[in-house]
C-alpha cells in the first residue's frame, strides 16, 4: 500500500522537464556538468565501498567456513 502512495508522488514526464529547466536556471550551463562529473565520482566511490564490505565479509565467511571444514 505504502509503495503505490510513494509511486503517486513521483513526477511524470511533463514535470521532469520542469525540474530540469529549474535546475539549469539555478545552476547555470557551466556548472551543471561540474555537478554531474561530481555526482559520479560519489557514486563510483560508493560502489568501490559496497564492494570492498562485500570482499572483507565474504573473506571473513571463508574464514570462519575453513576451520569447520578441517575439524571433520
Amino acid at each position: 500500500m505504502t509503495n503505490l502512495l510513494l509511486l503517486g508522488f513521483l513526477p511524470s514526464g511533463s514535470e521532469w522537464i520542469i525540474i530540469a529547466l529549474v535546475i539549469l536556471l539555478l545552476f547555470g550551463g557551466k556548472k551543471i556538468p561540474e555537478l554531474m562529473r561530481g555526482l559520479g565520482k560519489g557514486v563510483k566511490s560508493f560502489k568501490d565501498g559496497v564492494n570492498e564490505a562485500k570482499e572483507e565479509i565474504n573473506k571473513a565467511k571463508d574464514d570462519i567456513d575453513t576451520p569447520a571444514s578441517k575439524d571433520k
